[in-house]
């Protein structure tokens, strides 16, 4: 699973490194403690004038389907697992026609012995991650037609096994895709399914298999003093 990650890019560098347009993005700031429910920064791709179109928006952290009732969730939604999604009701409309990328500089894991929990980085060493993810337009229907708060952007970030590499701290990890994924995995023109995702947890393994990890503090205040190794 990954509960807790870090970005720490600035918008503007996440729109380079992405080659997108900034979409609502003002109210951003780099974080080294994201939590679920929290807002964060997803690429996506959108075709609604006729012509592609690659933004980077800002998204809650914990994807609600669009047929929810109410914005919080009875249970969490902030990891998908990769290997059923495409049948799971909160995400199978998602896998078709709504997949994202989220940036991140890394996230944490406990490793759990007895009762104790140790806290670990993981990262890339190369750069940042782009996680795969799954995009829904939540609509609170309690406001008027022509309320723009009407609308919330929700996500949430695929989970795979874990890699050898990493099973020595946790049995899950996110799915990093690579570069050369991303147009597939984002296009507006593929119809994604189950097969689309397991093409996307193969290609994700080389990055996963290269990561990086070091035990760091308990997480405290925001900063960039939680990702320094202890």
């Amino acid at each position: 699973m990954c509960g807790r990650f870090a970005v720490d890019s600035e918008i503007n560098e996440l729109i380079e490194e992405f080659v997108a347009t900034g979409g609502d993005v003002n109210d951003w700031r780099p974080s080294y403690n994201i939590r679920p429910t929290d807002p964060v920064p997803i690429v996506l791709e959108s075709n609604k004038t006729g012509e592609v179109v690659r933004r980077l928006e800002l998204a809650r952290w914990s994807l609600v389907p669009s047929f929810s009732k109410e914005l919080k969730l009875s249970y969490p939604t902030f990891n998908a697992r990769s290997e059923d999604v495409a049948s799971k009701a909160s995400y199978k409309s998602s896998v078709v026609t709504k997949r994202a990328l989220i940036p991140a500089a890394g996230y944490y894991e406990w490793r759990t012995v007895g009762k104790a929990k140790t806290p670990f980085y993981i990262h890339d060493p190369a750069g940042n991650l782009a996680f795969a993810a799954l995009y829904s337009w939540w609509r609170n229907k309690a406001m008027p037609d022509d309320d723009p708060a009407r609308w919330v952007l929700t996500a949430t970030i695929l989970t795979m096994p874990s890699v050898p590499q990493l099973a020595e701290i946790h049995d899950r990890n996110p799915v990093p895709l690579p570069r050369d994924f991303w147009d597939s995995w984002l296009s507006t023109e593929i119809d994604g399914d189950q097969g689309l995702v397991d093409a996307a947890v193969e290609a994700s393994l080389e990055v996963a298999s290269g990561l990086a990890f070091h035990q760091v503090a308990p997480l405290g205040e925001n900063g960039p003093q939680l990702i320094e190794p202890v």
